[in-house]
C-alpha cells in the first residue's frame, strides 16, 4: 500500500493492512510517525537490510508485543561494506520481503534510496572506540562506523520508542546500545534472541550461499559453541574451553576461522580468570562462499 492511501485510513488507529505502507522519503516517515503519535500510539523500529527470514519476522513480532506500531526498514547500507565484502552480491528480495512483513503485521516499511540517506555533500561519520574494535572490528575495518552512522540516522529519522535487533549480531547490538546511550538518543535498544533452524544453525541471509554439503558443516558451528558454554558452566576453565573449541572446529571441516573468543558480554573485553559469569562465546567462520557468525551466552 502506498503512503497516501494508508494515511487516509490511519485516522482510526493502527490496522493490519493487507500490505504495509511503503515510505521512501524521510519526510514521509516522519509524517507517518507524527500521525501515529497523535493517535496515542507507541512506535517500534526494526532496521534490516532485506533478504528477510523468520529471524526478522521474530523482530516484528517482538516489536508488536512492545509497541502499537511496527515500522521495518529495508536499506542495504553501502557504508558498512568493505572492499572485500559482498555489497553487489547481497540478495535483494523486495517483493518477498514486503509480503513477509505484511503477513507479520508490520504497519510500514521505510525503504530509502542511497541518495536519500547519503545526499550529495554528506560528510558525517559516527565512530566509536572500545566495543567496536575487536572481533568483527578487526576483520572488517570500518564496518561498525557504517553501522553506527546508518542506525543513528534511522533512529533520529523515526525517533521510535524502541528499536529491536537480533542477538545473532551480538557485537553489533552492543555497538548500537553504546551509540544510543552516548548520543542520548531517546529510544530503548533491545535484543531479540537468535532464531535457529531445525539443526540449530542461526538464520542468516548468507545461509543461501551454502551448498547441501556445506550446510552439513555449517550446522556444527552452533553445536561447538553450545558445547563450550556447557563445559564452562560445569566448571571448565576458559583456556581449556577455547582449546577444545579450536580442536572441534579443525575436525568439523570449516574452510577458515576468523575468530573464536570468550569475551565479556557487554564490553567485549577479554574474559579474565575470575568466576564464570556474564560471558559470551563468539565465532566467525567460513564455509564455501559463506561467512557465518554466531554466539552463545555462558
Amino acid at each position: 500500500m502506498r503512503y497516501n492511501a494508508f494515511m487516509n485510513n490511519i485516522a482510526s488507529g493502527p490496522t493490519r493492512s493487507r500490505t504495509a505502507v511503503i515510505l521512501d522519503k524521510v519526510e514521509a516517515l516522519r509524517h507517518f510517525v507524527k500521525v501515529a503519535r497523535a493517535r496515542g500510539h507507541t512506535i517500534a523500529l526494526i532496521p534490516t537490510m532485506g533478504a528477510l527470514h523468520d529471524g526478522h519476522m521474530e523482530l516484528i513480532r517482538a516489536g508488536l508485543a512492545k509497541a502499537d506500531v511496527a515500522i521495518a526498514t529495508i536499506f542495504v547500507n553501502p557504508t558498512q561494506f568493505g572492499p572485500n565484502d559482498d555489497f553487489s552480491a547481497y540478495p535483494r528480495t523486495w517483493d518477498a520481503d514486503l509480503e513477509k512483513l505484511s503477513a507479520a503485521g508490520a504497519h510500514a516499511v521505510f525503504t530509502p534510496t542511497p541518495q536519500e540517506m547519503y545526499p550529495d555533500g554528506f560528510a558525517t561519520n559516527i565512530s566509536l572506540q572500545g566495543v567496536s574494535e575487536p572481533l568483527e572490528g578487526e576483520y572488517r575495518p570500518g564496518h561498525f562506523d557504517g553501522v553506527a552512522t546508518v542506525v543513528t540516522k534511522l533512529l533520529l529519522q523515526a525517533l521510535p520508542d524502541i528499536a529491536l535487533f537480533g542477538e545473532k549480531d551480538w557485537q553489533q547490538l552492543q555497538v548500537i546500545k553504546h551509540v544510543a546511550a552516548d548520543l542520548n538518543i531517546p529510544a530503548a535498544i533491545e535484543g531479540v534472541p537468535t532464531i535457529r533452524d531445525e539443526n540449530g544453525l542461526a538464520l542468516s541471509s548468507r545461509n543461501a550461499y551454502l551448498s547441501p554439503a556445506e550446510y552439513q558443516v555449517a550446522i556444527k558451528l552452533n553445536k561447538i559453541l553450545f558445547s563450550m558454554a556447557e563445559k564452562l558452566r560445569n566448571g571448565g576453565g576458559l583456556q581449556a574451553a577455547l582449546y577444545g573449541g579450536h580442536v572441534e572446529f579443525a575436525r568439523a571441516g570449516f574452510d577458515d576461522i576468523d575468530y573464536l573468543e570468550i569475551r565479556d558480554a557487554h564490553t567485549l573485553r577479554q574474559a579474565g580468570g575470575g568466576p564464570i559469569k556474564d560471558l559470551r562465546i563468539l565465532a566467525a567462520v567460513h564455509v564455501g562462499k559463506a561467512r557465518l557468525i554466531d554466539n552463545v551466552g555462558v
